[in-house]
């Protein structure tokens, strides 16, 4: 029989697919891959089952039931003063990954280079060489993950098209300043470069840290693709609810690939959340609260297992270093974990093309129950 496509023969299965797989077959708490495992709010599982009953269930518009266009574009206003056309502006995917994956094959062609800060998560590479791109790394140093702005302006040449910026920092839980993003958000005006900046865990920040949109510094709106999902606003990342705002011509782009990947997303859902969204300034409060504990609890006892790293400030993962544990390398030391002590984490040099700093950490997710927690730090005393 003829082949695949050559394109595709560089992939692998995704480490987070992995990684779950090899939880199962050793019986170890999974601190992987990046989910609860508890349910999301009890008042928006209600409202996504009164919307099913309410016929909402045939094809929606395939940019997004005009409910969730309007709230998306009205909670952007409400939290940060930005305004999205409902109508020409923000579009709903399939989840924050078809998000990635349609505006990488609506903006990027053969040839042209897109700087990926890493650790990364892994579904840029892949969207940008299924679209022709060309992937240039620039490393997020530890111990604070800080870019080096003289590295990022040499990564940038006249095929340069575009820079990914996740904030919060998706594996590092770093919470950009503002001054950060202002030097990259420089980089981008001066070379015209376009910014996709995924903002996911936008409400995910902790200690008096501050989300700060890309698209809200001086100039970058219309040069910035916001992309953001409300399986992790809600803690129901089965939803698959993901969205892009951007400008007129960007959301023509990649409704244009949209329609012709997935074309629409689910209804009852998109209703439900267009609820939720209402909902944002009595709700996060409380869902911040439950993460913090979370952090809090599983950070102390990190510690008191003789690890010593930065608490993070966003998301719901730690980058912890493992060096004074241990003279493996990630994929090694977590290979030992699983089958050794029954917890399973990521090793990050999965998210690195450039550096080797990866392989001197584990992340860990904290997204988890108290029990699950609790058990995966007594399978962890051994250490």
């Amino acid at each position: 029989m003829k082949p695949v496509a050559p394109r595709i023969n560089e992939f692998q299965d995704s480490i987070f697919g992995v990684i779950s797989r090899l939880a199962r077959e050793n019986g170890a708490v999974n601190l992987g891959q990046g989910f609860p495992d508890f349910d999301g709010p009890e008042f928006l599982k209600k409202i996504a089952g009164q919307k099913i009953h309410e016929g909402h269930n045939q094809y929606a518009p395939f940019h997004g039931t005009q409910n969730l266009r309007e709230e998306i574009s009205s909670y952007y206003q409400r939290f940060y003063q930005l305004k999205y056309d409902p109508d020409a502006e923000v579009s709903v995917t399939v989840g924050a990954t078809e998000a990635i994956f349609v505006t990488m094959m609506a903006m990027i062609g053969p040839g042209d280079e897109v700087i990926v800060l890493e650790p990364f998560y892994d579904s840029y590479i892949a969207s940008i060489k299924m679209a022709g791109g060309v992937v240039v790394p620039v490393t997020m140093h530890a111990p604070m993950f800080s870019v080096n702005m003289a590295e990022l302006k040499r990564a940038i040449t006249p095929k340069t098209k575009m820079i990914i910026v996740n904030n919060p920092h998706n594996p590092t839980g770093k919470v950009w300043l503002k001054e950060e993003l202002q030097e990259v958000a420089d980089l981008a005006l001066a070379n015209d470069l376009y910014v996709m900046s995924d903002e996911v865990y936008e409400f995910l920040v902790f200690d008096g840290a501050r989300h700060i949109p890309t698209a809200t510094l001086n100039d970058m709106k219309e040069r910035t693709i916001t992309i953001s999902s409300a399986g992790k606003t809600f803690g129901l990342t089965g939803w698959k609810i993901g969205w892009i705002c951007a400008n007129k011509e960007v959301s023509r782009a990649v409704r244009l690939v949209h329609q012709y990947v997935t074309f629409a997303v689910s209804t009852p859902i998109q209703e439900a959340v267009a609820e939720g969204l209402k909902s944002l300034e009595t709700y996060i409060p409380e869902f911040q609260a439950t993460y913090k504990a979370k952090r809090d609890f599983f950070y102390e006892e990190m510690i008191k297992l003789g690890f010593n790293f930065p608490k993070p400030l966003g998301t719901y993962f730690m980058m912890v270093p493992i060096k004074d544990k241990t003279e493996l390398n990630d994929v090694d030391f977590a290979m030992k974990l699983i089958k050794d002590y029954r917890v399973a984490t990521v090793p990050p040099s999965a998210f690195y093309l450039k550096s080797t700093e990866g392989a001197g950490y584990l992340r860990f997710c904290f997204a988890k129950k108290e029990e699950t927690l609790n058990e995966a730090v007594k399978n962890l005393q051994g250490l």
